[in-house]
């Protein structure tokens, strides 16, 4: 039986992860951060597994990763770990850098010193190209050899990571692999990332209408911030409904379903030898294109009055097109993704919608 040491087991791709490698009979020994609150909801499939096992620590201190990796000398560790949020790490830069680049290097340097056998993956990003991308008379994408620009302190942090692996693949023989993985999404996203909350706010519009048994149609839209039922304006009744704020709506990202990511992680892991990879669908869709799926599935084609465009929601330095080019992935992995954009968005509000519900 093999041991993995999954960090940031708490998050999608790590919940999504560590259900993948226990169906595959690993033991997964899943590392989270210390809360006082219970944050492991996303475990629920895997949590009383009894191949599963959850410990606390902080990747950022290096003493602590070196204590796991020395005691436990798994046979695989996947890197999840990161402040993941882009907005967040202009704000938070030097936490970001910390958790971000620190700790993917104390992994590193844990491996070289005490587990020179173990595999590493390290979770890199799409954001590493930024501005970047390589342009064709077919159209431009982002590929292996895409010249990387990162716009954010979150990426600036993520292409030192990368690079680190690159180093201690090269100068210490260390399997170390990144997935430059494009933008994953799931029901199980976090809810202030924008497709998230984007298919979580029609879903309790959606538990709106019902409770007041009303049509969209129905509504009025004149208060910049809310729309509310015709002559009912009595706030405390709940006749009004806040209207969804966003940021850039014409921003283009490469969306896939993280289930399908998180085997194309355990692919690179199992290969010869290490290399890099782009883990993408090939399309690209703005965010606007991702509101209209949205909204078409609750019957409402002009969506143009329920959602606002907020400044504050724009990034200071925008990165306005991600589309992936995955044939190396493809042809050396055999992987491709099964969940496209169209499906992706249904699942994505047929969950929140069914969870709102049931919250009623």
């Amino acid at each position: 039986m093999k041991t993995a040491l999954v960090t940031g087991i708490t998050g999608q791709d790590g919940s999504y992860l560590s259900e993948l490698l226990l169906e595959k009979n690993y033991k997964v020994i899943g590392l989270k951060r210390r809360s006082s609150t219970n944050n492991l909801d996303r475990l629920g499939k895997s949590i009383n597994h009894p191949n599963f096992s959850i410990v606390e620590g902080e990747v950022a201190d290096s003493g602590c990763v070196y204590e796991l990796v020395n005691k436990y000398k798994p046979d695989e560790i996947y890197n999840l770990a990161a402040q993941s949020h882009v907005g967040t790490s202009f704000e938070q830069p030097d936490f970001t850098l910390q958790v971000n680049a620190l700790g993917p290097l104390h992994f590193l340097e844990a491996i070289r010193r005490f587990s020179p056998d173990t595999k590493f993956y390290q979770a890199s990003t799409s954001e590493m190209f930024g501005k970047n991308c390589t342009k064709t008379d077919e159209g431009n994408y982002q590929d292996e050899d895409t010249v990387l620009m990162p716009q954010s302190p979150y990426a600036v942090a993520k292409v030192a990571a990368h690079h680190f692996v690159r180093i201690y693949r090269e100068a210490y023989g260390i399997f170390g692999c990144c997935g430059i993985l494009f933008n994953h999404e799931s029901p199980r996203r976090g809810e202030n990332f924008v497709t998230r909350k984007i298919t979580k706010w029609i879903a309790e519009f959606v538990v709106w209408m019902n409770r007041h048994d009303i049509h969209h149609s129905d509504l009025a839209t004149v208060d910049k911030d809310e729309v509310y039922i015709p002559g009912r304006i009595d706030k405390s009744q709940g006749f009004q409904f806040p209207k969804l704020r966003l940021g850039n709506l014409d921003a283009r990202r490469d969306w896939g379903h993280a289930k399908d990511y998180v085997e194309a992680m355990h692919l690179m892991v199992q290969q010869e030898s290490p290399e890099d990879y782009v883990i993408a669908t090939g399309e690209t869709h703005s965010i606007r294109e991702f509101l209209n799926e949205a909204f078409a599935g609750i019957d409402i084609w002009d969506w143009s009055n329920l959602v606002v465009v907020d400044p504050k929601f724009y990034r200071p330095a925008e990165v306005e097109y991600l589309q992936g080019l995955p044939e190396k992935a493809r042809d050396a992995l055999g992987w491709e993704p099964r969940i496209h954009f169209h499906k992706l968005v249904s699942i994505m509000l047929e969950r929140d919608i069914d969870a709102a519900q049931k919250l009623e």
